[in-house]
């Protein structure tokens, strides 16, 4: 039996000269998913933590996808080394891709840029659009404050889902696949009940 995830869409930053604990942290999922048998599916650059792990799953013998819009090739600067680079539309058709090609989501530390990736993942899980798990890996308290802004939302009443079942967070690589296997989607609760 094969294992599970067969492909995981990692969602994070792509800015050069990020924290070196973050690429590290990068280079280590990559060094897990290329041991693992898994394959990457991303959002295509050779730049910061994207690059970072790009290189550690092909470095391991990996595969990686990369799927990037074309008005992005150049300002992102697509990964050329990678089992098979995507050229997509637009920044819509690049997550949807992104989504269509992935067993499963992890999300590593970014900008807003990530987060729109993120939230996209999560809200189409709500609405039973996929049913794949997401996973934020947090060895360092990076999503605190956005925890503390869904903790607050779910209090007044803006959140239909728990906020701990929106952000589930695992602090090392190594628990990441056992986590993702673990977990479920969230699904809003009005689709449950007309489930």
């Amino acid at each position: 039996m094969a294992p599970w995830p067969t492909s995981l869409c990692v969602f994070c930053g792509g800015r050069p000269d990020l924290p070196d604990a973050h690429v590290e942290l990068a280079r280590h999922l990559g060094r897990l998913l290329a041991d693992s048998g898994v394959s990457l599916i991303y959002g295509g650059s050779k730049r910061g933590l994207m690059g970072a792990l790009a290189d550690a799953v092909l470095a391991g013998g990996g595969r990686v996808v990369g799927v990037i819009p074309r008005h992005l090739h150049r300002v992102e600067i697509a990964h050329d080394g990678i089992s098979e680079l995507v050229e997509v539309d637009s920044m819509h058709t690049r997550k949807r891709v992104m989504t269509e090609r992935t067993d499963a989501f992890c999300v590593l530390p970014g900008g807003v840029g990530t987060l729109d990736e993120a939230f996209e993942a999560i809200t189409w899980g709500q609405l039973a659009l996929h049913a794949k798990p997401i996973v934020f890996l947090d060895p360092d308290g990076y999503w605190d404050p956005l925890v503390d802004l869904l903790n607050r939302m779910e209090r007044l009443g803006y959140l239909r889902v728990p906020a701990a079942r929106l952000l589930v967070r695992e602090s090392r690589p190594e628990a990441l696949l056992a986590t993702l296997r673990r977990v479920k989607p969230p699904v809003a609760p009005e689709l449950l009940e007309r489930s």
